[in-house]
């Protein structure tokens, strides 16, 4: 048992009455020479919220009939909700007048003032702020004279702060800037800080992306030491290396990707064998050979988690001489691999498969459209292109359907939506945003790695190793309830409610494709689901209808899959011993949190960069008339989906022919007077009457 747990034990007790933290140590035997570390882990419990030190510095569990412990989520109009650590209780309210100096993202500790009833939620006040979220805030200037102040660019922070005239670095009025906090707020005083960056005015060329970076904090240029690091890392393969492989550069290997991609993970080869079943190949860059852990690359490559995509830039994981040279499988140069070979039968079953340390010589780069425009349309131009791996595409095309047709049996999801390609102009302005559809030579590299990462997450399963696995569990009932009652409304049922399978999800989503409501209750149906993430545990991913899943494919753009090549590459060389197999024990679940959190962030800042784009495009269409789909319903008004997936609010004050209110029972707008209705899915006719780029809001009126 932990120390930790020994605390938490021993507090749970009876007869236990709080303590100074001096008397806890006294009484576990703590030796002075760990006296810091076990004041650390006190600290660590109540930043956790699990236990509270009184205004008497003595320790005790939480009461948490009273006091609730989470994450304080900030509405711009003061007031806010805790989320609570144990994820089993619903939010708690928290009125404009208690949130006593707390902000949005705060750990915070809450007690309630008024409990749960029918109609009303828990309501609260806080009472203790655990950890600061937002030292470092990015927002808007305005120049006062003898002060300044900021409004911030993320509207949940309640509050303007206020910047004494010293401390303004000169920026001027509508200039984004980045400021650190050097007060924080009080009831009914704002926070005080200091302007540390001026980033630009908004319409200056790439100040709108860069102000999103800065808001998520997302490392921007690496280190020196780290740029040196990855300097010294030779360009070529190493001769002495090559001999330990296995050498696979006779395959017919290629590379299929977007036409811009520099960080190539992932090369493909295939075969037919004798006995009519497909030899499926996938490489996959042996990263970790490059990336050494505990070295200064490794660390920097953990902090970041991740790579992140925002339209016009790439925040690499790591350093372009690996990204984009010796760990990208360029063609025609030796690369090395990390190489999964799949036999699979014709009902899609890998009936065998061999994990190898492989040299590689990738024979053709390949670009989706080409791929696609070849195996769906017969192209004339891209047939020639790709006359050498013709016969290698038309296999690979035959086996992704099969593999596609295996995982729709068992219930698998396939959610089909259309994601938006913006289009930038050289001063990042957007010129153009349309619908991107998922082509086969999109569909045909998702099916491999998909079959990949699966069979290299059972293998490991039943080895009994310590293992980092993607999963994605089970949705509450509450959440399909809901879901259930919105598709109502469509004239859709879904069974077994209580314990929903994926496949009954599955059949729905066949039973819309092509509708037009397919977007929108796609949409909803992936609200009512729990968000995929890493964990050390296995556990099922839901959404694929999977028992065992992981990230193996992609480790120069994510960590987890550098931390499992890692685990393969000690297994295949006889190097997990007891002691490797302890250490991974004790880190994995750390770094399955944080590689949770920085996927989260990244995901956050990509939509956060789409938003605005979306916004600033629609400026220049204000007074336009569109058609689009009614996508969403809430007390205020309705949200219009357009065709090239820009969603715009038609406000309540905005529909004036009468006056209308949301029947959240029936799920439908109402007019009072006319009792006019507008329901999801319904087909409008919208003029755009605003855009607002700092806010990422768009506005509609209906025709």
């Amino acid at each position: 048992m932990s120390i930790r747990e020994m605390i938490i034990g021993f507090m749970e007790e009876k007869k236990y009455k709080p303590m100074l933290k001096e008397e806890l140590a006294v009484q576990f035997d703590i030796e002075r020479r760990d006296l810091e570390s076990f004041y650390k882990i006190l600290e660590g419990l109540e930043r956790e919220g699990i236990v509270i030190k009184a205004k008497n510095d003595k320790y005790g569990l939480i009461d948490n009939d009273y006091l609730v412990a989470g994450i304080l989520e900030g509405n711009e109009r003061g007031f806010g909700f805790v989320i609570p650590n144990d994820k089993i209780r619903e939010d708690i309210f928290i009125p404009a007048e208690n949130m006593n100096g707390a902000m949005h993202g705060d750990r915070v500790i809450a007690n309630i003032t008024r409990r749960q009833e029918t109609d009303r939620r828990e309501e609260g006040e806080i009472i203790r702020i655990l950890e600061r979220n937002n030292k470092i805030i990015v927002g808007t200037f305005e120049d006062n004279r003898n002060f300044g102040f900021v409004v911030p660019d993320d509207h949940k922070i309640g509050y303007d702060i206020f910047i004494p005239k010293a401390k303004t670095r000169n920026a001027k009025t509508n200039q984004k800037v980045v400021v650190e906090i050097t007060t924080w707020p009080e009831p009914r005083r704002n926070p005080e800080g200091k302007v540390i960056e001026v980033l630009g005015y908004l319409d200056e060329k790439g100040t709108d992306i860069l102000s999103i970076i800065r808001q998520f904090n997302l490392p921007e240029e690496f280190p020196n030491k780290v740029q040196e690091a990855a300097k010294n890392i030779e360009q070529e393969v190493d001769p002495k290396e090559a001999k330990r492989r296995v050498d696979l550069r006779h395959l017919n290997t290629f590379t299929i990707d977007g036409i811009d991609a520099k960080d190539i993970d992932d090369a493909v080869s295939i075969e037919m064998k004798d006995n009519g079943n497909y030899y499926l190949g996938v490489h996959i860059a042996d990263v970790a050979h490059y990336v050494r852990e505990k070295s200064i690359l490794d660390k920097e490559a953990l902090q970041r988690g991740n790579s992140v995509y925002l339209i016009d830039r790439v925040i690499p994981m790591l350093p372009k001489e690996l990204s984009n040279g010796i760990c990208s499988l360029n063609p025609n140069v030796d690369r090395l691999s990390l190489s999964v070979f799949m036999e699979i039968d014709k009902k899609g079953k890998v009936v065998d498969h061999e994990i190898v340390e492989g040299l590689i010589n990738s024979k053709q780069r390949l670009v989706y459209d080409d791929v696609s425009d070849f195996l769906e349309n017969d192209d004339e131009v891209a047939k020639e292109k790709l006359s050498k791996v013709a016969d290698d595409l038309k296999l690979m095309e035959e086996l992704c359907h099969i593999l596609y047709e295996k995982r729709e049996r068992r219930g698998s999801i396939d959610f089909d939506f259309p994601e938006a390609k913006i289009i930038l102009d050289e001063k990042g302005v957007p010129i153009e945003i349309r619908k991107e559809e998922r082509r086969i030579a999109n569909r045909l590299i998702e099916e491999f790695m998909l079959v990949c990462n699966e069979t290299v997450a059972e293998r490991f399963f039943w080895s009994q190793t310590p293992f980092l696995y993607r999963i994605h569990e089970e949705p509450s009932a509450e959440k399909i309830a809901t879901f259930s009652k919105l598709i109502h409304n469509f004239g859709y049922t879904l069974k077994g409610q209580q314990e929903v399978h994926p496949k009954e999800l599955q059949l729905l989503t066949k039973e819309i494709r092509g509708k037009k409501e397919e977007t929108l209750i796609s949409t909803l149906m992936l609200r009512s689901l729990k968000k995929a993430i890493y964990s050390n545990e296995p556990g099922i991913h839901f959404g694929l209808a999977a028992q065992y899943y992981s990230h193996f494919t992609a480790p120069i753009r994510r960590y987890p899959d550098l931390v499992i090549h890692r685990i393969i590459k000690a297994y295949l060389n006889g190097k997990l011993s007891d002691q490797v197999q302890g250490k991974l024990e004790a880190n994995l679940p750390e770094i399955a949190e944080h590689t949770s959190m920085t996927e989260r962030r990244a995901e956050e800042a990509e939509r956060e960069v789409e938003d605005m784009k979306k916004a600033q495009y629609m400026t220049k269409h204000i007074g336009e008339e569109f058609e689009g789909i009614v996508s969403s319903l809430t007390n205020f008004g309705m949200f219009v989906q357009l065709e090239n997936t820009i969603e715009g609010l038609v406000h309540f004050n905005n529909m004036l022919d009468d006056y209308y209110h949301f029947d959240e029972e029936k799920y439908y707008i109402i007019g009072e007077r006319t009792n006019k209705i507008y329901r999801l899915g319904d087909i409008v006719k919208i003029r755009v009457i605003d855009a607002d780029v700092m806010r990422r809001n768009i506005d509609f009126e209906l025709l």
